[in-house]
């Protein structure tokens, strides 16, 4: 029986402990490795060369889309499955389009989980069913537009505009600065780009954001 080698990616410990458990016992998967790092994920990915990654999108370092994206560049025989709490369509789109295999929530049972690596690792598909609905919308080419910023996100990306740190972005608008990178990085994939800067010269152009008198930008 051909083993199935799998690394976990998340910067919670107890999280990864719940995933070695979903595994544990499963005499044809073993994991190869946990990290709690994007560039850590990328360099496991480099030098391990597991079958399947148990990918966060939330990571301290980075967007678990870019890591997803990089991984599929650099090892290409790796194959991706987003563990996430986000069931937003463009999260969906994004991870698909960054070479995700499968979407799973974090709230998916242990069966969902063991199962979505072996389906992956076969070289099949391992989506939710509501995930599943995104991708067939927009092949059908009614999924709604990526740049449709929601009114926290815009939100956000004023304040980013302002020059305010992930951090000070929390505090101005009562949310974590975890939570501010987490919108940050579905602003980028809705918009199409890889920077700040970039996020917020497109937000401007097309009118997602404004400025104020004086040259500054408006408060959110």
């Amino acid at each position: 029986m051909t083993t199935i080698s799998v690394l976990i990616v998340d910067d919670h410990p107890l999280y990864r402990r719940g995933i070695r458990t979903a595994l544990a016992g499963q005499t044809d998967i073993a994991i190869s490795a946990e990290v709690g790092t994007a560039a850590e994920a990328v360099e496991s990915c480099r030098t391990l060369k597991p079958d399947v990654v148990l990918l966060d999108l939330n990571l301290p370092d980075s967007s678990g889309i870019d890591a997803a994206r990089t991984i599929r560049a650099e090892c290409p025989s790796v194959r991706v499955i987003a563990l996430t709490a986000h069931s937003d369509d463009a999260y969906v789109l994004a991870l698909a389009d960054a070479g995700a295999r499968g979407y799973l929530l974090k709230n998916s049972t242990d069966a969902e989980i063991v199962g979505a690596v072996r389906s992956v690792a076969a070289g099949r598909s391992a989506f939710t069913g509501a995930a599943t609905d995104v991708l067939l919308r927009r092949a059908r080419g009614d999924a709604g537009p990526l740049d449709d910023l929601t009114e926290r996100e815009r939100e956000v990306l004023q304040q980013v505009a302002a020059g305010l740190t992930n951090r000070e972005v929390g505090h101005a608008l009562g949310i974590s600065d975890r939570t501010a990178q987490a919108h940050l990085s579905h602003i980028f994939e809705k918009l199409g780009v890889a920077s700040r800067t970039e996020a917020v010269t497109v937000g401007l152009k097309r009118g997602l954001i404004r400025l104020v008198e004086g040259g500054g930008t408006a408060d959110a």
